[in-house]
């Protein structure tokens, strides 16, 4: 049975989310997109949820989206995309068994194009490195890899995404990753971690900030209530 790692579903959903955008000329939250390209895979972490079942059914997806359709329209569009090719391009359509219609019912559908590409195999590791340069080279021509050195909350939404190649990478967890794209793993690995610590030095100045504040506040207040408590001293002096 054929699937990505989590470099391929990375770069799919972000050139999804990038071609989707550019269709329907909206603008993207790049932390966001990568985040629901592996978010399906989730059910790896839950005991209770069976692998490819609930989370990649495309029935379920859409019911999830209707809120955001409904309020943000065509904005929603590009995110549904990053979301959904996950189950439908990197793991049906190339062969993989899922529950696509969960939960109108609980079959499992086998791909029609009878594609059975190993996980390991030369075919599927060359197509994750396209899918990875391709993404890249997006990245670097609108300069959306300069967004990630900026600090914005959702950045921290980035440590899902780091996860999903940081063990595989280093505890072989949920799969063990061949020679030929540990080099992807790790640019994932340095761009999210370097994402998500620019976002962390920017909280931690907003906290000293505000502590300051407060600080000068509380050290502000005697002197204040001293003023209040002595009406005739005040006179006095002005």
């Amino acid at each position: 049975m054929s699937i990505l790692y989590a470099v391929g579903h990375l770069a799919l959903g972000h050139i999804c989310g990038f071609l989707t955008s550019k269709a329907s000329k909206t603008d993207i939250n790049m932390p966001l997109i990568l985040l629901l390209s592996v978010i399906p895979d989730v059910d790896i972490l839950i005991p209770q949820l069976q692998h490819r079942g609930p989370t990649h059914s495309i029935v379920a997806a859409f019911i999830v989206f209707i809120p955001f359709f409904i309020v943000y329209k065509k904005k929603a569009t590009p995110y549904f995309a990053a979301l959904t090719q996950h189950f439908l391009i990197g793991d049906f359509i190339v062969g993989g068994n899922i529950q696509l219609f969960w939960p109108i019912t609980t079959q499992y559908y086998l791909s029609p194009f009878g594609m059975n590409i190993g996980i390991k195999s030369p075919v599927n590791i060359a197509a994750e490195w396209i899918l990875f340069i391709a993404s890249i080279s997006i990245m670097l021509k609108t300069n959306q890899a300069a967004t990630f050195l900026k600090p914005h909350h959702s950045n921290l939404l980035l440590f899902i995404p780091l996860l999903t190649v940081l063990l595989p990478t280093f505890q072989n967890f949920p799969v063990n990753v061949p020679t030929w794209l540990i080099l992807p793993h790790l640019a994932y690995i340095f761009i999210f971690s370097a994402s998500i610590i620019t976002d962390l030095r920017g909280v931690l100045k907003y906290i000293q900030h505000a502590l300051r504040k407060l600080c000068f506040r509380l050290q502000a207040a005697p002197l204040e209530t001293n003023l209040y408590a002595s009406p005739h001293l005040v006179s006095i002096q002005y």
